[in-house]
């Protein structure tokens, strides 16, 4: 594996070679001090820099993973099929032994936390921390009605809102998406309904807003075949102190799934953010700040 420096937790943006995958270049960035605490963003696609915290940084040392796939990290020769949860954990599993600093924390976002939880339960003895922020435990049928009856609620709510009828048009365009442009316009669009109060706050999500891009991942295997997810069985075997996090009015990964997770694994912690949707480290930057760091630092001490 060549590193662009030395010491692979130095400061700034780092490129490794994934022999595991075939020789593919596995991009990430190291900001902050203190334990080590991976970042897994969502999507699948999104770029890292709209899950940049850097009041978590003056704790913690974040290690950004741009995912295989996605910004400067190398794609598959199959892509944009093939991005399935082995192949994610298998990058951050050679990344993590790359970093030559035993074991670490591990947060991952909306998808990236589904991501997360199936690397728990693969590699325990690499962890010392597990942040399962805006996660679910299936994908499906099932998690997909339950997001457009929460999308129906949102609409209710918001019904005088001139952004409104955009937001659902967007939604209805999802099924289309089929290159990196119309992947971000549309996550762009959607952007008011992953927040409890958009448009209340809209000057102030501006610069969170123009964070948005990604790369277009289809969700099918290299064999063209959907990789939906049901871990409803397997969270049990889930053995690493786990912080769970949801924002009350999250319409995609919402309490409900948050409340099963929590009660699947065995030794985890329900963190519910009451004024935020999707993006917490947004909304309520303070309150996620403090409980991750303390939750990290002790898991360190702990382990």
């Amino acid at each position: 594996m060549d590193h662009s420096s030395d010491n692979p937790l130095a400061p700034g943006t780092h490129d490794l070679t994934l022999d595991v995958l075939g020789g593919i270049r596995q991009r990430y960035h190291v900001h902050g001090s203190g334990p080590v605490c991976m970042v897994h963003p969502g999507g699948p696609g999104f770029s890292w820099e709209y899950l940049r915290m850097p009041a978590l940084e003056e704790f913690l040392t974040l290690v950004y993973v741009e995912p295989v796939g996605t910004g400067g990290s190398g794609r598959l020769a199959t892509h944009p099929h093939g991005y399935t949860r082995d192949v994610y954990a298998q990058a951050l599993d050679a990344l993590i032994v790359a970093l030559d600093g035993g074991r670490v924390s591990l947060l991952g976002h909306s998808h990236g936390a589904f991501v997360a939880q199936y690397y728990a339960r693969e590699h325990s003895e690499r962890l010392t921390g597990l942040v399962l922020y805006e996660s679910a435990p299936v994908t499906g049928p099932e998690h997909f009605a339950e997001a457009v009856r929460n999308l129906d609620r949102f609409a209710a709510d918001h019904a005088g809102d001139p952004g409104l009828q955009d937001v659902l048009d967007a939604w209805q365009s999802v099924p289309a998406i089929a290159d990196d442009a119309a992947f971000t316009t549309a996550a762009r669009r959607l952007f008011p309904v992953c927040f409890a109060d958009y448009w209340g706050h809209q000057d102030a999500y501006a610069s969170a807003l123009e964070s948005i891009s990604g790369s277009y991942i289809s969700g099918l295997d290299d064999c063209m075949a959907p990789t939906a997810i049901d871990d409803r069985s397997a969270l049990e075997a889930i053995t690493t102190p786990t912080l769970v996090i949801v924002g009350r009015h999250d319409f995609i990964c919402g309490p409900r799934w948050a409340g099963e997770i929590h009660e699947r694994i065995p030794r985890s912690t329900l963190l519910v953010l009451e004024d935020s949707g999707h993006f917490g480290h947004i909304e309520e930057p303070e309150v996620l700040t403090r409980k991750v760091a303390d939750f990290v630092t002790s898991a360190d001490a702990a382990a």
